[in-house]
């Protein structure tokens, strides 16, 4: 399996596709905004030249990483030779079911499709194809190429070899799987969800500042990142989004703060907008 396309050039789908592309994997990035595609290879492009600079790789091994990755805008053609398609579009399942009946119908029969959803179910997402058997959840994480694990979530018509062949790719870009049973959320995203929305009633509450929160959190609990330095760099409204998919499905306490519901309306979502809990537009000026 050395054919891998990438559906979504955001945070997720550019970091996934870097990682296939430094092991070996050729690369097809696909996204239909033209301007995704131009921020995913100015990011992938960046990432390849910070290992030249710290002489983890030599400019040749750089180039030839680069040139294994495609970017289009034309999901059709880039999936036809695909022997595994990762979905990381926007955690909505109409979009999610967009997406999948056009995998099923352009890609090869033998293509394992994954999703890198972190709360929705594999099975309803296979069910939008003939090939529930292939279809699987890969849940990386943010940012892609310094977070090890992958959790693989089977969908109720996943077949053994499927995971198994997943297992296999996962080592292969030198990451960890956990294999769950599919349920909203899985193991990481209840939890973390959970944190980082109670994070949020704090801040609602007064209980003490944004650096105070991540610091107690980061010293108390030996995290490597506060809920709101976490929260975002992976977008507020991709929380919001896993939260309230959490809510309909698993109840009441995963209920959304409604501090981060107003950060959302008003248009911070984090450091893909220069402004989410923190100010990055200060921090790019002082620069």
């Amino acid at each position: 399996m050395k054919q891998v396309a990438v559906i979504g050039a955001g945070v997720m789908g550019r970091g996934i596709a870097y990682v296939f592309s430094a092991h070996g994997f050729q690369v097809e990035v696909v996204d239909e905004k033209k301007d995704a595609i131009d921020s995913a290879k100015h990011f992938i492009d960046r990432l390849f030249q910070k290992e030249v600079e710290k002489g983890t790789w030599n400019e040749e091994v750089v180039e030839e990483a680069k040139n294994r990755i495609h970017y289009t805008t034309n999901l059709e053609v880039a999936v036809e030779k695909s022997d595994l398609v990762v979905e990381a579009v926007p955690e909505k399942m109409e979009i999610k079911k967009a997406v999948f009946e056009k995998l099923d119908r352009f890609s090869p029969s033998h293509c394992i499709l994954a999703t890198n959803t972190s709360t929705m179910s594999p099975t309803e997402i296979a069910s939008y194809t003939k090939r529930p058997e292939k279809v699987i959840a890969m849940h990386f994480f943010n940012p892609v190429p310094k977070m090890k694990l992958v959790e693989i979530a089977p969908g109720l018509l996943t077949s053994d070899d499927t995971v198994e062949r997943v297992k296999e790719i996962v080592y292969a870009i030198q990451k960890e799987p956990v294999v769950v049973k599919e349920f909203p959320g899985f193991v990481t995203t209840r939890i973390s969800a959970l944190i980082g929305n109670e994070a949020f009633y704090m801040l609602q509450e007064g209980l003490a500042s944004p650096e105070e929160i991540d610091r107690a959190i980061k010293l108390g609990l030996n995290f490597p990142m506060g809920p709101f330095e976490l929260g975002d760099l992976v977008g507020l409204d991709t929380r919001l989004n896993n939260l309230e998919y959490l809510h309909k499905t698993l109840g009441e306490k995963y209920r959304p703060a409604p501090l981060l519901v107003q950060y959302v309306k008003s248009g911070r979502l984090g450091r893909k907008t220069g402004q989410g809990v923190y100010d990055y537009r200060k921090k790019e000026d002082n620069k």
